[in-house]
């Protein structure tokens, strides 16, 4: 008897604003992994390239499973809604609207993800701001790890 196939994919579909592509059942059928070993799925939200590559390559090696990166705000709003990432990563000096204001909007709608903020300066150096804003923390980028994000994440 074949068992269903359909109950296990071996890779999530990719996502782009304007198109979704969906996966066929593969034969013979992937082993599926329980719960416990998931990888968290995360959203790099920077305006650097050279940033996001390194904390990519990074927080993959740490075991977390990086679905999209955003160099504005604009973009990290449209990625979290398309991608759903369960935590966003998301530097404080962008372009445009800072990180404080997208994390304002990212805790808005049910289902928000964890917000992590990121910078290249010292949490001082935004006053309270940082206690105030809907985030789980503050990691500085000179002291990103998955090990300080797994703190944060409980």
């Amino acid at each position: 008897m074949r068992p269903d196939a359909s109950a296990c994919i071996r890779a999530r579909p990719s996502v782009t604003a304007a198109s979704t592509r969906v996966l066929a059942p593969m034969w013979p059928r992937p082993r599926c992994e329980t719960i416990a070993n998931v990888r968290p799925t995360l959203l790099i939200v920077d305006d650097h390239e050279r940033f996001r590559a390194s904390a990519r390559s990074l927080l993959e090696a740490d075991g977390f499973d990086v679905v999209g990166e955003a160099a504005d705000g604009e973009a990290a709003l449209l990625a979290t809604a398309a991608l759903r990432p369960a935590i966003v990563l998301l530097d404080i000096q962008l372009p445009g609207r800072d990180g404080f204001e997208i994390a304002e909007q990212l805790s808005a709608g049910s289902g928000s993800p964890a917000v992590i903020l990121i910078s290249s300066r010292e949490a001082t150096v935004y006053g309270d701001r940082v206690g105030r804003a809907p985030v789980l923390g503050f990691i500085a980028k000179s002291e990103l790890s998955g090990a300080a994000i797994a703190r944060l994440v409980g």
